[in-house]
């Protein structure tokens, strides 16, 4: 393949990665002409159609689709191969592209990444909250930091963070209306106020029992937010019972405005996972940063 045909296949890559030609022309560092230039002339030498374009949206052709599937894992092993030159040399240095959940950041991934950026000067990270799953193919993104429940099959994972202590609140109002529940299965006739991973497709489990065995129990949805604050607020007004983080409500014990509920039967879940693709052609950043996060006191 000559050089301008791989340079427009990666510029073909990033467009279809990106679903568009100015994203991709921003991740690039290209003008948008350029790149819708490099995609045409690449069409024009397949003699394909790899695009469906509109005013207003991108998007691939069933055999532009294909050519990305094909190309995407070639196109990631040469950006590794060239990442590896980093490693080359002694000093740990370039772009480190991370995704994390929303509520990760005050809870303990601001100061592991303080602590990564002090500790190696010559990086740059480019951290990304998003409480979604993650292609770690498709995304670009070199690790993802993420639950048990959202881990991508046949990746590589390391526990990250602290232990999560889970507690179930509700108003008083709340309780004095609809009962306090004495058991899990109680909940089953109350309103949830439940958290939602993947646009609101999946919700976050209600996990009670102990280290040994756990289980779940659901209870029936009343709002379905994917922001912890907005759960904490919920529940505050009277809206029903949440699942939260104990260190996002402990404050409101104090106040009164939340009392919690079936404290003994919520046991502590695992901490988050940091999910990597794969420790073959690893740069050198990603690997210090798995290293200060397997040693970091949290």
């Amino acid at each position: 393949m000559q050089r301008n045909q791989l340079s427009d296949m990666t510029i073909f890559v990033e467009v279809a990665r990106t679903n568009g030609f100015r994203a991709a022309a921003q991740s690039l560092k290209l003008k948008p002409g350029s790149v819708s230039d490099a995609v045409q002339r690449f069409e024009n030498r397949l003699g394909v159609r790899l695009f469906e374009r509109s005013t207003r949206t991108v998007n691939l052709t069933a055999i532009g689709e294909r050519l990305y599937k094909k190309s995407l894992p070639a196109i990631n092993d040469l950006e590794a191969a060239i990442d590896e030159l980093d490693d080359l040399r002694d000093t740990v240095s370039g772009k480190l592209k991370l995704s994390a959940p929303y509520s990760s950041g005050t809870f303990f991934l601001d100061d592991l990444v303080s602590k990564f950026a002090i500790l190696y000067p010559e990086t740059t990270v480019e951290l990304i909250f998003d409480d979604n799953k993650v292609d770690l193919v498709s995304s670009g993104v070199d690790a993802v930091i993420r639950s048990n429940t959202l881990l991508e099959s046949d990746t590589h994972a390391v526990p990250v963070g602290p232990k999560l202590d889970m507690a179930i609140v509700a108003s008083p109002g709340y309780l004095d209306k609809h009962g306090t529940p004495e058991t899990p299965e109680d909940i089953l006739n109350h309103y949830g106020i439940c958290f939602a991973f993947n646009k609101g497709d999946m919700l976050a489990p209600w996990i009670f029992g102990s280290k040994q065995e756990t289980y779940q129990v659901m209870p029936k949805p009343r709002i379905i937010a994917n922001d912890l604050r907005s759960l904490v607020k919920y529940a505050q007004d009277g809206l029903g019972l949440a699942y939260v983080y104990r260190e996002v409500v402990e404050q409101h014990f104090q106040d009164k405005s939340l009392i919690e509920v079936l404290a003994t039967q919520v046991p502590t879940l695992p901490s988050y996972s940091l999910n990597y693709r794969s420790k073959k052609n690893m740069t050198l950043r990603l690997r210090a940063f798995i290293d200060l996060a397997k040693s970091f006191k949290y």
